[in-house]
């Protein structure tokens, strides 16, 4: 399942994202949600999250 919609992504999901460093080659993160950032329903690039680990990025991947 991809991350574009807020709606499949909820606080302590497993996912990969893409932090901005990372746009360019794809490399993707893995981590736990601790905070949602993006308040559309929506985002084409991805929902953009924070990760326990205190990373911010898009999400790419739901693991769970």
């Amino acid at each position: 399942m991809d991350g574009t919609i807020r709606a499949d992504i909820s606080l302590g999901l497993h996912v990969a994202i893409v932090l901005k460093k990372d746009q360019k080659t794809g490399k993707l993160t893995t981590g736990v949600v601790q905070r949602i950032l993006t308040n559309s329903r929506t985002h084409p690039h991805g929902i953009k999250v924070r990760l326990e680990s205190g990373e911010i990025g898009r999400v790419k991947e739901i693991l769970d």
